[in-house]
């Protein structure tokens, strides 16, 4: 059984054979459902790009946890830099496999900073774990290629697409997303944080009809799959 627990804006824990954060941004997020003290034992650490509210407490959990983390290899060098100590996989947009989790990095539409200077590139991931597969788009607008990551690396299980519009997509965008994806399941993610990306996820829900079982979850609430 693999756990997929949703930590608020873009914050995801995923529990298998291994345990995997993907954008763990924690302290300073109202949505928070945790604390970067509670994943001393987590395995990996993924980062979507570099704005603050997604590589979050990325560094901070490494050091506790002695956790790798991935991600783009000039946002990497960046981590290895600030946070001496910490082991880092640099990468770029393709495949890779890390202590047996099998990882693809995918291109995403979004800008990726520290707040003053451009680093790296935005992306998203596809990660397989126990034999799940579950799509984490960062923050991007709809693109023709998702269609590309079904086929590639399809069936994705599950999808986890932002849908709070002024930064990323909105419903109608995501549910877009969702036709060419063709998950199984979707958890919506990146909204309602803070007022310029107020969303109903409801909306979203009707939206995708029965392309895909829309999951809504709170901060602090899980997928079993």
């Amino acid at each position: 059984m693999v756990k997929v627990k949703f930590l608020g804006h873009a914050a995801f824990y995923i529990e298998g054979s291994k345990k995997i954060l993907i954008d763990p941004f924690l302290n300073g997020n109202p949505q928070a459902a945790a604390k970067p003290e509670d994943f001393r034992d987590v395995d990996l650490i993924l980062v979507t790009h570099a704005h603050g509210d997604h590589l979050g407490d990325a560094g901070e959990i490494a050091k506790l946890s002695g956790a790798k983390v991935v991600a783009m290899y000039d946002i990497a060098n960046y981590i290895s830099e600030k946070y001496r100590g910490v082991e880092t996989v640099g990468m770029n947009y393709g495949p890779t496999e890390v202590d047996g989790v099998k990882i693809v990095q995918v291109p995403a539409w979004h800008s990726s900073s520290d707040g003053k200077y451009s680093i790296g590139n935005a992306c998203g991931y596809i990660v397989e774990i126990d034999g799940v597969k579950i799509y984490h788009a960062g923050d991007t607008f709809v693109f023709r290629d998702m269609e590309l990551f079904a086929e590639l690396y399809g069936p994705i299980d599950v999808a986890l697409l932002p849908i709070g519009g002024h930064f990323t997509m909105g419903p109608k965008e995501a549910a877009k997303a969702v036709e060419l994806l063709k998950p199984k399941y979707v958890v919506p993610m990146h909204y309602n944080t803070w007022p310029p990306i107020a969303a109903d996820p409801e909306e979203f829900k009707k939206l995708v009809g029965e392309k895909a079982k829309v999951v809504i979850l709170k901060p602090g609430e899980e997928l079993e799959l």
